[in-house]
């Protein structure tokens, strides 16, 4: 046991300093970069503990830079495959956190290529998926989903079973995208978890910042209003953003 143990981690750590490596400086802060090489690092070391596998070359995970706009497939200790990609436009962003791949499809998708990844992400239908505008690759163009060449989108389509871990982080936009939209019951989005997040904080809201503004969110948006001393409209508005301290590029 301390023999795989001291293999695993010898390997996460070769991972992680590959990772650390290949990264520009600037951009990111360095919590957040931090904060993603342990989450891989963690992938990394995890099943062997559950029993799940014999060799580090079987665990894969997906790491993506939106800043950078580059997908890289880390299996074991080495990267395994490096692509570029296209992410969301700025009013429709890529959801930033740690996902896992749990649906796929394959075949003639028109805009979507010939195959999708999809995310578990709790407010939207995002995933992994081929595109029919390469030119489109390296840019900010998507409505959120991450966007490959075809061929590279087959190629990691063919390595990545479900239940791959998926870390998506150094969105330029933030949860919050390009501009604070107002928000209402029944809205799913980045936006609606960040400001729960921050009413969790402030001991407005109790739930999981899960992205979908329900009846619990609806009671800590009307707490926090009569807190504050705003009108009781029910909404996440310019007022409350600006109560909560919720900015742009947070």
């Amino acid at each position: 046991m301390r023999k795989n143990f001291a293999f695993y981690l010898s390997a996460a750590l070769h991972m992680l300093f590959l990772q650390a490596q290949m990264r520009p400086k600037g951009g990111c802060s360095p919590l957040r970069r931090l904060l993603s090489l342990l989450i891989l690092l963690i992938v990394l070391i995890f099943p062997l503990f559950a029993g799940r596998v014999r060799s580090a070359s079987t665990v894969c995970a997906i790491h993506v830079d939106v800043e950078q706009k580059m997908l890289t497939l880390f299996c074991g200790s080495e990267i395994a495959a490096r692509y570029p990609i296209a992410t969301g436009a700025r009013d429709t962003p890529t959801p930033l956190g740690v996902f896992r791949i749990n649906r796929r499809f394959s075949g003639e998708m028109g805009g979507f290529g010939t195959c999708f990844l999809g995310l578990n992400v709790p407010w939207g239908d995002y995933g992994i998926h081929g595109t029919n505008r390469p030119e489109s690759i390296g840019t900010n163009a998507s409505h959120g989903c991450i966007r490959m060449r075809v061929a590279d989108a087959e190629a990691l389509y063919a390595r990545v079973p479900n239940g791959t871990v998926v870390v998506i982080e150094c969105g330029a936009y933030g949860e919050l995208g390009g501009s604070l939209r107002t928000l209402k019951n029944g809205d799913r989005s980045s936006m609606v978890r960040a400001v729960q997040r921050k009413l969790r904080a402030l001991g407005f809201y109790f739930g999981t910042p899960d992205g979908i503004f329900g009846s619990a969110t609806q009671r800590a948006v009307d707490k926090a209003r009569e807190t504050f001393n705003l009108s009781a409209n029910g909404l996440v508005d310019w007022a409350l953003y600006q109560k909560l301290g919720l900015t742009l590029f947070e």
